[in-house]
């Protein structure tokens, strides 16, 4: 039997700096770096340039073992590019597994199927155990926004499943994703809720709000763009005031700029940095959120605590009984609008008449702790140690 030398596996594809999550990749280096107090830990992963140096120079992650591999696409390549990209990850994983002999392995969703299913194999035939963080549920989320074919679908269906069934314990983000996860893998596994982290310093929410509605994310089809352009267009027929600024790329970024061509309240700026992007949706009073009802089922908006934490309010464009309009009404973080263009429309009026919206919305300490770097980690750490 192999011989474990290494307590904790930290695997991602992001990590510390990697512009698509880099809340999440700076998270989990914050693990990493915590649990190296008194475990031997390694972390996983793929970047575009020498990340090691970067850590050295930065005077991050000391005490962690780094094994990163080169990654050779942007998300601006071809499909079969970054899936052949991926397939090379996979490999490269289970290298540094059999490399760095780990007892325990902590697996995201990052990227999905693949990677976790070569986990669960090394964790298979070296009796290893595993826990597995999913994000977003994949296939499901996948074929929302890119129809997969029936019987690939079915089998990658099959394999998550099966990772998930051998799993230590599954870790998510809501009781829909979790009801989810126990119905499609015929399975009740041991779930765990945790909350994503935010990455926010609490003096950021004292920017001053003199903006009124901002959209920040993806622009694309489970985002409910095309409905979203149409009760603006309508909103500002009937003689609406309010100001929309959205952020960020996607499959409706024409439509958006030409709905800033077309009206002088709307502002479109495409893709940001992500510090740039917070700065500025912290300048808006309310935030805007809309979300397909199915796509709550499989993920949960990755903006949400980014939003809150930005002393926003919340617009939740979506059915009031889906996981994002119950966790904006049980916390009052805002409204629940129905997706229908009159509803829609009615309530950019009801904001703009009747909500007092110069006044931001108070973060408190305490808010900020629920979504800070160390109540992540620190609930991480109760996990993957719990039985060691």
């Amino acid at each position: 039997m192999l011989r474990k030398t290494t307590d904790l596996a930290i695997v991602n594809r992001g990590f510390w700096e990697d512009d698509t999550n880099k809340v999440i990749g700076e998270a989990l280096l914050v693990l990493s770096e915590r649990v190296s107090d008194n475990h031997s830990v390694c972390v996983i992963t793929q970047s575009y340039g020498n990340l090691k140096q970067r850590l050295s120079k930065a005077n991050r992650g000391r005490r962690v073992k780094l094994l990163e591999c080169k990654s050779h696409t942007t998300p601006s390549n071809r499909i079969l590019v970054r899936s052949l990209d991926t397939l090379f990850f996979g490999f490269f994983v289970f290298y540094a597994l059999l490399r760095s002999r780990p007892k325990t392995v902590y697996v995201a969703t990052d990227p999905p199927i693949l990677v976790p299913f070569i986990v669960f194999i090394y964790c298979s035939l070296f009796s290893s155990k595993y826990f597995y963080h999913l994000q977003d549920l994949h296939p499901e989320a996948t074929d929302l926004v890119i129809p997969v074919a029936r019987p690939l679908f079915k089998i990658m269906r099959f394999v998550d499943s099966l990772v998930v069934r051998h799993a230590e314990a599954i870790i998510t983000l809501t009781d829909e994703m979790s009801t989810q996860i126990s119905y499609r893998s015929s399975y009740e596994p041991k779930v765990i809720l945790l909350t994503n982290p935010a990455g926010f310093d609490l003096s950021s929410t004292l920017i001053e709000k003199g903006m009124d509605f901002v959209f920040c994310g993806n622009a694309g089809r489970v985002q409910r763009i095309p409905l979203l352009i149409d009760a603006i267009s309508e909103y500002y027929k009937k003689g609406g005031n309010c100001h929309f600024t959205f952020i960020g790329g996607g499959k409706y970024s024409p439509q958006l700029k030409g709905l800033d061509r077309q009206y002088s309240k709307v502002t479109y700026h495409g893709p940001m940095p992500p510090t740039k992007a917070s700065d500025l949706v912290g300048k808006h009073r309310w935030a805007l959120l809309p979300i397909d009802d199915e796509v709550t089922k499989f993920a949960f908006p990755s903006k949400t605590s980014t939003y809150l934490l930005s002393g926003c309010r919340i617009l939740a464009i979506c059915g009031v009984s889906t996981s994002v309009g119950k966790w904006v009404m049980d916390n009052d973080y805002g409204i629940v609008c129905e997706p229908n263009i009159e509803t829609i429309v009615d309530t950019f009026f009801t904001v703009e008449n009747q909500f007092s919206i110069s006044k931001s919305e108070n973060v408190t300490q305490e808010l900020y702790d629920k979504y800070s770097f160390e109540t992540f980690s620190t609930s991480l750490i109760n996990i993957l140690f719990a039985r060691t």
